[in-house]
């Protein structure tokens, strides 16, 4: 018998703080992909929730830009203590609504606590520039303000660590916030708007931010509402097709982190238990849900049979299963039928397309009755002799394609004929190969790997990627930009008022 998830997920709830009325009683299912079964039922907010959230924050942000920045980076020092304090119960709701490993869950948590510090100190770093002017007596410089209310709607598969990316960023800028996490994972939303609003209640701003469990029609209203000033959404490149020109629609501001068909090219020279070892992670990780997944693997025809034949045995060795019951489990669940279906589709299409199988794609058999209702997959390899359309579209599920070249200009078009851009790998051992790749007519990715795989950011680079991925980037580097906004001043500082260009007047 499995674990009672809906108990444990009550137990970790009630730890953290939340009040256990707004997990029962609503028409909602919250389920968990461990089992598939229902572990929690609420309420989910309509469109005038959504304009009431909204209207808070816009009423709230006034008096959140007026404090100064190094203040509010306190505020989400805090924040990030709160969060070491409860990181286990925080990592272990992750775990039953997203299904990951629980290392992954902690992971994730820890990201949140990363952003956090990282936030604290941009908090005392947003710079300004100072520019010559070509007028005597006058200085030319640019100021950075708080921008207003920002919207962010964020996906099931990083279900606190893109939100805590945002936030952290954003409250340190000035900007009140309105969450719309996924109806997926609305449990672990719920832990983490309670412990941020206990520092900001704490500090006396408790509407700076809101939560705002709904589905598609409701959050709507955020991306019309003009009050809203910036939408950040994290998700499929479907949505960012809605989202972008809706928000463009009325000059609002938009941050796309979409799509991702990310590749790793293995060149001849590459130390190749650095392939293995990246390349499983990177592709099997998450159950292959996350942006950053490798689906393609470019191997030079060299060292294909050596490189797919090491993967064959190392995804044999994959141990698939519950992670809330074991925490040897490396692969965890997908998170619906319609993602394991998805798979399956995308399997049949590559073979019609001349894909080999060689491993994995099988539904996972887990112990009858408890895991009826739940989708655990082999993670699968899939030779492919071109790069057909299949592999052109992303499958948000342990899929990896292995394409092979037999130069290095093959592979980097390989690498850039997709429509979605966010991240790529080269491993190399020849500094030309890596220079190259990273170069401008190298891959045109957001992110850039040599010697490691397509997944693993850290929080200090921006993150994001370009074409189909949205051109959004979050977290470290100068991504607090989009949450400002500029201003360029000149002051005459002399008693002449001389005009730019020599204009006379």
């Amino acid at each position: 018998m499995t674990t009672d998830h809906r108990a444990e997920a009550a137990r970790l709830l009630a730890l953290i703080g939340v009040d256990p009325s707004r997990t029962s009683g609503g028409d909602w299912t919250v389920t968990t992909p461990l089992t598939g079964r229902a572990m929690a039922g609420l309420p989910l907010a309509s469109p005038d929730d959504v304009r009431a959230a909204v209207a808070r924050v816009h009423a709230a942000f006034p008096a959140w830009a007026a404090v100064p920045a190094p203040v509010r980076g306190e505020l989400v020092r805090r924040f990030g203590d709160r969060l070491r304090e409860h990181k286990e119960a925080l990592a272990r709701l992750v775990t039953l609504e997203a299904g990951k490993i629980l290392s992954e869950a902690r992971g994730e948590v820890q990201e949140m606590i990363d952003i956090c510090d990282l936030a604290v100190g941009m908090s005392r770093q947003l710079y300004g520039r100072t520019m010559p002017s070509e007028r005597p007596g006058h200085r030319l410089m640019e100021t950075w303000h708080p921008l207003g209310p920002v919207a962010i709607i964020s996906s099931f598969n990083f279900p606190v660590a893109v939100w805590a990316w945002n936030t952290a960023v954003a409250l340190v800028c000035g900007d009140t916030i309105v969450w719309k996490p996924s109806e997926r994972t609305p449990l672990t939303a719920l832990a983490c708007d309670r412990l941020l609003a206990e520092v900001l209640t704490e500090a006396g701003h408790p509407d700076v931010h809101a939560t705002v469990v709904c589905e598609r029609e409701a959050a709507e209203v955020l991306l019309d509402d003009e009050r809203v000033m910036l939408v950040s959404a994290t998700g499929s490149t479907a949505m960012g097709r809605i989202v972008g020109p809706r928000v463009q629609q009325r000059f609002g501001r938009t941050i796309l982190e979409l799509g991702g068909n990310n590749a790793a090219i293995v060149a001849p020279s590459a130390d190749l238990d650095l392939v293995t070892r990246g390349a499983l992670f990177a592709a099997a990780g998450t159950a292959g849900q996350r942006c950053t997944t490798l689906r393609r693997l470019i191997v030079h025809e060299q060292v294909a049979d050596e490189v797919t034949d090491r993967l064959v045995a190392a995804y044999g060795r994959l141990r698939i299963g519950d992670p809330w019951e074991r925490e040897d489990v490396l692969v965890g669940p997908l998170v619906s039928h319609a993602a394991y279906d998805a798979m399956q589709r995308a399997l049949e299409r590559a073979a019609a397309e001349g894909g080999t199988r060689l491993v994995g794609g099988e539904r996972f058999a887990m112990p009858a009755p408890d895991y009826d209702e739940a989708r655990y997959v082999e993670p699968a390899i899939v030779a492919m002799t071109d790069q057909t359309d299949v592999v052109r579209e992303e499958t948000f599920a342990p899929l990896l394609y292995v394409l092979r070249y037999a130069d290095l200009d093959e592979a980097i078009a390989l690498n850039n004929a997709v429509p979605q851009g966010l991240a790529s790998s080269i491993f190399t051992r020849d500094v030309r190969e890596a220079e190259r790749f990273m170069g401008p007519l190298g891959s045109d990715c957001g992110i850039v790997n040599v010697n490691i795989g397509t997944s693993g950011a850290e929080i200090g680079g921006a993150f994001g990627g370009e074409k189909e991925t949205g051109g959004g980037r979050e977290s470290g580097s100068d991504a607090w930009k989009a949450y400002c906004r500029r201003a360029t001043n000149t002051i005459n500082g002399s008693d002449e008022l001389p005009l730019a260009q020599g204009v006379e007047f």
